[in-house]
């Protein structure tokens, strides 16, 4: 079968720029994607991500192109804009990427995760949005909902979840609904693919304070970043950037509760939420 190398889009954003820069000085070159590999010591397969903008290019890439290429700083350059920019197509990447994890690390200050959380209390988490049909919040709910099905599978991702305690104060579709979901979670605490722990909150300041953050390792070993703010959200791939979040992830992880400890916090909590008694009539 014909090998069709997938259509570009350079124009998309500076990541795609940069990939399809790289193909048209590789095919001008007349060098296969193997060739190129061998010559700026990168896997073919990274090259062929790059290409089709899948992955951001490595820091160290820029350069060995320019040298195999003799471009000067030409792809230097383009990877300056590339690793700056807010890419479009952000949130679909991490979807991507969160549905090939092999391990999940997230933190949240708010609410549950997503992929902890309950069908109800999903609902009741997106349904605060203003102007949302019943139907884009049930499609929405689903999708959600969707994410989880890895959980299940035969190869199911490691998860590590840190929650503020104010996830676990918060009232979220009411007193049943928040404490089915303080339920799933502590079922979550501590099994074998799975670690929840809570940062009380006489744990004080820490670095994570501004918004939540998601840390997936791929399976080629690979880690990128995510992390999400009230309106904003960024998609972290160079080394350095994901370094920096995984920092502070661990400093979080040694400060946070212990799974024990943790798990004694959901009980209080789920009491806290017991349904009102109804009064006599």
């Amino acid at each position: 079968m014909k090998f069709t190398p997938k259509e570009l889009t350079p124009y998309l954003s500076a990541r795609h720029y940069f990939g399809s820069e790289q193909r048209r000085h590789r095919e001008l070159a007349r060098l296969s994607l193997m060739q190129l590999a061998d010559i700026v010591n990168f896997s073919k397969s990274a090259l062929a991500r790059v290409e089709t903008a899948e992955l951001m290019p490595a820091p160290e890439l820029p350069n060995a192109l320019d040298a195999a290429f003799g471009t000067e700083q030409y792809f230097h350059g383009l990877y300056q804009l590339a690793k700056r920019e807010a890419h479009p197509d952000q949130y679909r990447r991490f979807m991507d990427f969160e549905s090939r994890a092999e391990v999940i690390e997230v933190y949240e200050p708010q609410v549950v995760p997503g992929l902890l959380q309950t069908r109800g209390y999903a609902r009741a988490c997106l349904g605060c949005q203003t102007g949302l049909s019943a139907e884009q919040l049930e499609e929405r709910v689903n999708a959600r909902m969707s994410r989880q099905d890895r959980l299940t599978s035969d190869s199911p991702p490691y998860r590590w979840a840190i929650v503020d305690e104010a996830v676990l104060r918060r009232q979220v579709g009411g007193r049943e609904c928040t404490r089915k979901q303080l339920a799933r979670l502590l079922e979550q605490v501590d099994t074998p693919d799975s670690k929840v722990q809570v940062m009380p909150f006489d744990a004080g300041p820490h670095p994570l304070m501004g918004g939540a953050v998601n840390l997936l390792t791929l399976p080629d070993g690979t880690t990128v970043a995510y992390e999400e703010g009230i309106e904003t959200a960024h998609l972290h791939e160079a080394p350095e950037a994901v370094k920096k979040w995984r920092r502070k992830y661990e400093v979080l992880r040694a400060n946070a509760l212990s799974l024990a400890e943790s798990a004694e916090l959901i009980r209080e909590a789920m009491e806290d939420h017991k349904p009102c008694d109804t009064p006599p009539s």
